[in-house]
């Protein structure tokens, strides 16, 4: 495993499914975290929880899709450690239905929190990070970016885009040593995919080569991998952890 001791690693909606397995695994490495969510509820457990692993943690409550707040989150997350080394842009939401029944609303609402938060968040983390001139970024993309999915067209296209920022910013950002990278993840097993009916299960998996849905630490490890020194020399790259969903 990595060592992030005496890194300090920020982590966008860290309360539950992937963002939460992100942030125990970084904290089993040793590292001190700082994580956000958009609302107080599971934050302090959460911080409960990561603290066992003996590390440092520091909470805020943020709306990913405002500037300030970013900002703030970051300027506070320096104070407290004094140094940022890793940020994982993990946050998003889902407001699903078929284009023709989309409100403008529900697609400018995903768009703001999975797109121009990740930008946002981004931008805050770089003006440490570049003066550090070291630094990392892992974002949270999805399958559906790349392949597309009926009735997600707000969440395919955030998701979408957030790979292309991926591939600008690795560009951008190379020169002051930072390196951004991306995840894929397919079908993950979480709360809500818990909730499917057995057939909507069934005919998800035969899509899948390794015939089941992805546990929330396979995406949290591919994470971890992209953010070490091990991987020092790759920016970005687009990695896809979906079991051979879509190849």
């Amino acid at each position: 495993m990595a060592n992030f001791t005496g890194k300090t690693v920020l982590v966008t909606g860290a309360t539950r499914g992937i963002g939460l397995a992100i942030a125990e695994e970084f904290a089993k490495a040793g590292a001190n975290l700082a994580i956000c969510a958009s609302h107080e509820t599971g934050l302090l457990q959460t911080a409960q929880k990561l603290a066992s692993y003996d590390v440092r943690v520091y909470t805020q409550v943020v709306n990913i899709s405002h500037a300030d707040d970013c900002e703030s989150f970051v300027a506070n997350a320096l104070k407290e450690f004094g140094q940022v080394d890793v940020l994982v842009n993990n946050a998003g939401i889902t407001k699903d239905n078929l284009t023709v029944r989309m409100s403008e609303e529900d697609f400018d609402t995903v768009i703001n929190v999975n797109l121009k938060g990740t930008f946002l968040m981004s931008k805050a983390a770089l003006k440490v990070m570049f003066k550090k001139r070291n630094g990392s970024i892992v974002n949270i993309s999805s399958v559906v970016g790349e392949m597309g999915n009926p009735g997600q067209a707000n969440y395919v296209a955030s998701k979408a885009g957030v790979i292309g920022l991926t591939k600008t910013f690795a560009k951008e950002f190379g020169s002051r040593n930072v390196r951004v990278n991306a995840v894929t993840p397919g079908f993950v097993q979480t709360a809500m995919t818990d909730q499917l009916s057995e057939e909507v299960k069934t005919r998800a998996l035969e899509a899948v080569p390794l015939k089941r849905f992805a546990q929330t630490q396979d995406i949290a490890k591919a994470v971890l991998f992209l953010a070490s020194d091990d991987a020092a020399y790759i920016t970005g790259h687009i990695l896809a952890v979906n079991g051979g969903l879509y190849i």
